[in-house]
């Protein structure tokens, strides 16, 4: 029981690697696993599976947004 707080207090694993996370990252280990994930983020690599079909359109369509901008 000494003056340091525990890595894996409560059982928290990092969901990236597995290994306890650390408490200036949490939920992560490490600042590199926490990057992991933003990048996953950012690069949509994460997505919700959906039955949906896609909007008319798309996201990269300037037509129909009212922007008269050139």
């Amino acid at each position: 029981m000494g003056g340091k707080a525990k890595h894996d207090a409560g059982g928290n694993r990092c969901p990236i690697c597995g290994k306890p996370s650390a408490p200036r990252h949490r939920p992560f280990c490490s600042r590199r696993c926490a990057d992991l994930d933003l990048h996953r983020w950012l690069g949509e690599g994460y997505r919700i599976p959906t039955d949906e079909a896609p909007a008319d359109g798309g996201a990269g369509s300037d037509a129909e947004d009212g922007d008269d901008r050139p």
